[in-house]
């Protein structure tokens, strides 16, 4: 087989930017290890920037996100009881949407499988050859038969625990790391949203967010220790917590029910450098990984994919290589100012164990500068609805 881009992973950042290359008639061929509906089994968070909706745009495939996606124009910030609105059109001129990232998911695999792009399931042992050459290939096995992809580039979209990034020698690699003493428990549940617009909760107990998928399910988390199980908190427990973190006004209004899925997921900050060596380019969470505070995850990885997009589009049409050449720097340079933003946002609201007096006092100076402050809130703005490409 034969491609001009390789794209390794099957989900939206793969997904995406072979939705765009196709748009420009370059070829690509996505493998995937798992199969299409495990991987739209995966519960994701779905605050999308405004970038991003663009990007599916330019995709041809915006039609159910614009239909069924809530247009978010602020979020609210809690302090115990004392509440902040974070204006985004006013302070950033520039809204979010909320659309699941596994509706995402769903509508670029529609519209490949329409397009009638190549993606290939179930794919095992995958190995990248040659990338510092100019001929790269993949080999992997599929139902038993061992194959060959040979290409001009390859796309490492494979996340952390895929093949892509530690296809870059380790002499080659810069890692840079931050583990969080704390994780978020998350629920589903099939009931109405608390909020017609995002809670980001502080408070003595620790952190919660209420979120929402749509108008009759909701999306809410709570700090939790590391060493907590998702089966050690009953529902009627979780709801208990979530209360107690909520502003008065707002817990008296949360509907509560069963959950339909509950996980607790680990909270850390994670950068490979390069992102970029000979003819593979990492995109993503193959070479970046933000808490969720922020609501970064997926649009860090669409910057990417713009990036890629723009320099191969470069490549195959003007023979220009400026934009493959320089795309390692220009991601990275976004990707560390998206890190810096979840990091602030997860110090600002959350409980760390080992605190000392004097964090304590620099955390409550923080929060009476953002309440205080139009450009301090503006700042969080124009940070939360996405920095530009």
């Amino acid at each position: 087989m034969r491609t001009q881009v390789a794209i390794i992973g099957g989900g939206p950042s793969g997904l995406l930017l072979s939705q765009l290359l196709m748009k420009e008639g370059i070829e690509a061929v996505v493998l995937e290890r798992q199969t299409k509906a495990h991987v739209l089994s995966r519960i994701r968070a779905g605050v999308l920037e405004s970038g991003f909706v663009r990007l599916m745009d330019e995709a041809g495939v915006v039609r159910r996100l614009v239909e069924e996606g809530f247009v978010h124009e602020g979020a609210i910030l809690s302090f115990d009881n004392e509440q902040v609105r974070i204006d985004f059109a006013e302070l950033a001129g520039q809204t979010v949407t909320v659309y699941g990232q596994t509706e995402v998911t769903r509508d670029l695999y529609d519209a490949r499988e329409a397009s009638g792009g190549s993606t290939l399931f179930q794919v095992e042992d995958v190995v990248l050859h040659d990338l510092d050459s100019d001929k790269p290939y993949v080999t992997f096995r599929q139902h038993g038969q061992d194959m060959r992809l040979d290409c001009d580039f390859v796309a490492g979209c494979d996340g952390f625990h895929g093949v892509s990034r530690t296809s870059i020698p380790a002499s080659v690699r810069r890692e840079f790391e931050k583990v969080y003493p704390f994780g978020w428990l998350g629920v589903l549940s099939e009931t109405p949203p608390v909020h017609d617009e995002l809670i980001y909760a502080s408070s003595q107990r620790g952190f919660a967010l209420c979120s929402m998928r749509n108008a009759n399910l909701s999306r809410y988390y709570v700090q939790c220790d590391l060493s907590d199980k998702a089966g050690d908190w009953s529902d009627d427990a979780f709801w208990d917590e979530l209360r107690r973190r909520l502003p008065d006004s707002v817990a008296q209004s949360l509907v509560t029910g069963p959950s339909i899925e509950k996980s607790i997921a680990p909270l850390r900050s994670y950068v490979c450098e390069p992102m970029r060596w000979g003819r593979l380019f990492l995109c993503g969470d193959a070479a970046h990984i933000v808490p969720p505070t922020g609501a970064k995850g997926l649009n860090s990885a669409a910057s990417d994919v713009y990036y890629l997009h723009r320099g191969l589009r470069a490549f195959y049409g003007e023979r220009d290589s400026a934009g493959i050449d320089g795309y390692s720097a220009k991601a990275l340079a976004r990707v560390w100012k998206t890190q810096r933003f979840s990091w602030w946002m997860t110090s600002l609201l959350h409980r760390f164990p080992d605190r000392s007096d004097f964090d304590i006092r620099m955390q409550q100076a923080e929060i009476a500068h953002l309440q205080e402050l139009r450009a301090a809130q503006e700042t969080l703005a124009r940070n939360y609805v996405g920095l530009p490409y």
